[in-house]
Parts: C-alpha cells; structure tokens; sequence
C-alpha cells in the first residue's frame, strides 16, 4: 500500500469527504463541509441523497446474498467506510462471502485498511485503481473473486465521474462481459430531471468548486447501462423507490439491479 497520507488534497473539497459529511460522518475535512453546506442550500434535499443511496446499497446486497444466490461482490467506487457496507451485510447473509472494493481516493483507501473488517470465513480485499482501468482491476480482482461463478458488481454513484457517455458505457460493459451468467449489476447514478431543477445548480456549483467533477445523466440514460440484462423490479426509480419496505420521496439518484 502507498503512502496514502502525502496523496491526500485538503485544500479542495472532494466527493467522497462530502458525502460522508451529509451521512453524518467524521472523515471530512472544513473544506468538505462548507462546500456540503454551500450545495446543500442550493439544494436542501441534497443530504437525503447520500442516505438514500446508502440504504439502497443494503437492499439491493441484501436481496442478492438472499434471493439470488450471490456471494461474490466487486465493489467499484466504494466510497468512505460507512454502516453497513457491501461486506457487513452480504456476510450478514453469508458469512464466507467475498468482497474486493475499488477506490482510488487516498483517504478511501487508508480507512480501508482499518474499518473494513470482515467475517473469519470471509474474504476481503481492497484496490487502488481507477474505474477506467477495467483489465487492472479485473486481474487483480481474480485474487479473492472467482469469475467462473455469479459476481454482484457495485457501481454507486461512480460512473457520474466519466464524462463521455460511450465510454462510461463501454466501461460497464467491459466490466460485465467478465462475470458469469447470473451475475447482476447495482448501479446508481444522478439525474438530471424537470422535476428537480435545483439539481442541476446544485451540480454546477460542485463542477466549479470541486473534484472530481461529475455528470447528470437521464433517467433514461440511466437505464442504458442495463441493456441486455434482466432488469429486476421495479426497474430503474429513484433509489429511495428500489424495494424500500416504505414510501419516501424521489431523490435525483436514480438505480437499478440487473442480472445477467
């Protein structure tokens, strides 16, 4: 592992610092959190967004470890440590489940290291690559992942950070045509939607201030990610709408599980 301390920007807000900010986080720094609370006034809702989406990333881990037979995950984009990550909840189901997480965020990487603890009969593991790199990750993946059987791809809130769409798109495919029949992919994305106007000043004042920059997308977009695939229900909502036990407001990240 890298030095990871000398690759840390604390002069710059950043993504993933600020999402852990709206979670209620600590892994943050006073450059994350006036640009969380400058964002957030542009769009109160916008905290909402990140716990949606986390509780998303649980009942989308949860029914494939239960339902779907799943017990592998490649988790890319993982994002600051939180409650229940991939990990603790697939090994919650399946204790000897298998996880590897991508990220290339140096402060992502060095909680890794301490935080993410999982089962005796499990497996985890933790890379320091970018989305882009498909074959680098799919390589080093193959150390803990067996790609002969089903694979839960984890792909929240990180394809928003490439910008041209034929290659996001290409980049989930390449990803994809790796893994087994009965693999599924979790996506999720922001949207760019004529019911949130808010939404878009919201993402104009991080393009400007922060990095890395990302990119809105239809919810139509959105659902391209999972052509060829078995869509599950209730196809692609709001990840606040995804097989929540209660009804709540949409949010502009939009989500869906697919399988192969």
């Amino acid at each position: 592992m890298t030095d990871t301390n000398s690759r840390i920007d604390t002069s710059r807000p950043h993504t993933a610092r600020i999402w852990n900010y709206w979670t209620g986080g600590k892994d943050n720094y006073p450059v994350d959190r006036r640009a969380g609370d400058e964002i957030r006034e542009l769009h109160p809702g916008i905290g909402a967004y990140a716990k949606a989406d986390r509780l998303f990333l649980g009942r989308a881990v949860r029914h494939l470890a239960e339902r779907e037979g799943v017990t592998q995950f490649l988790d890319i984009g993982t994002g600051l440590p939180s409650a229940d990550n991939t990990h603790e909840v697939a090994q919650r189901v399946t204790p000897d489940a298998r996880v590897v997480y991508v990220d290339n965020d140096p402060l992502v990487l060095a909680h890794a290291q301490a935080l993410l603890v999982g089962t005796p009969e499990g497996r985890i593991d933790y890379l320091d690559a970018d989305l882009r790199d498909v074959d680098a990750i799919l390589a080093a993946a193959a150390r803990t992942l067996d790609f002969s059987q089903p694979v839960g791809l984890m792909l929240l809130g990180v394809v928003i950070f490439i910008e041209d769409d034929e290659e996001s798109y290409g980049i989930v495919r390449r990803l994809l045509d790796a893994l087994a029949p009965g693999s599924h992919l979790v996506l999720s994305h922001t949207v760019t939607h004529p019911d949130m106007p808010d939404v878009d000043e919201a993402v104009a004042f991080w393009n400007e201030h922060g990095t890395p920059k990302l990119t809105q997308r239809t919810p139509a977009a959105v659902a391209r990610y999972f052509e060829g695939l078995d869509l599950l229900e209730p196809g692609v909502v709001s990840c606040s709408a995804w097989r929540a036990a209660t009804p709540s407001p949409d949010v502009a990240m939009y989500a869906g599980v697919g399988r192969k």
